[in-house]
């Protein structure tokens, strides 16, 4: 029998208890934020401040950078608890690991190459950033909250994050390897 301690300490999750977190954080974001889960803009918030400071103050002058504001907000905090989060998680379930850069499956297909590995994962982070300021949210922004509004764009955009992940998928592990 499974106990309350098990499940969080399981490497594993269920999707369902996921899942139903997932609702639960997003049900008490809205009642005490009035504000939906969100992630990719304190991306494009943290860019711009770097640029700011290398700039000398020049960039929040930028258009973009007055519209969404370069400030450390609720969702920079939210980005640091996902972070802190996945990091007390492989904690607590023992699944932490120093220097695993290349997992099996990629290394299956692709070999060993650390430095292959990390310039695709940087590649793919640089698209999928401009992708998200482009449809005007992340995964989190349209899968989760916008969907859970009814939002027709978020529903349109979750449509085309499986299209595109599926499609990527095949491509790499199908038609590449």
């Amino acid at each position: 029998m499974e106990t309350i301690a098990s499940v969080v300490t399981d490497p594993n999750w269920s999707p369902y208890v996921a899942g139903i977190g997932i609702g639960i954080l997003s049900w008490l974001s809205f009642l005490i934020s009035g504000k939906p889960i969100a992630t990719s803009t304190t991306f494009a918030r943290a860019g711009g401040m770097i640029e700011n400071y290398i700039s000398g103050g020049k960039a929040k002058q930028r258009p973009y950078y007055k519209m969404i504001k370069l400030k450390i907000d609720w969702q920079w905090m939210l980005v640091v608890g996902v972070v802190l989060g996945s990091f007390l998680s492989a904690i607590v379930s023992d699944d932490f690991q120093i220097g695993v850069w290349v997992p099996s499956l990629w290394s299956s297909a692709f070999g060993d190459s650390v430095l292959l590995r990390v310039f695709v994962a940087i590649i793919g982070g640089i698209i999928l950033g401009f992708g998200s300021r482009f449809s005007g949210g992340c995964t989190s922004g349209h899968g989760i909250s916008g969907t859970l509004q009814l939002a027709v764009s978020s529903w349109v955009s979750v449509i085309f994050f499986f299209i595109a992940g599926i499609t990527t998928a095949h491509i790499i592990f199908f038609i590449i390897a």
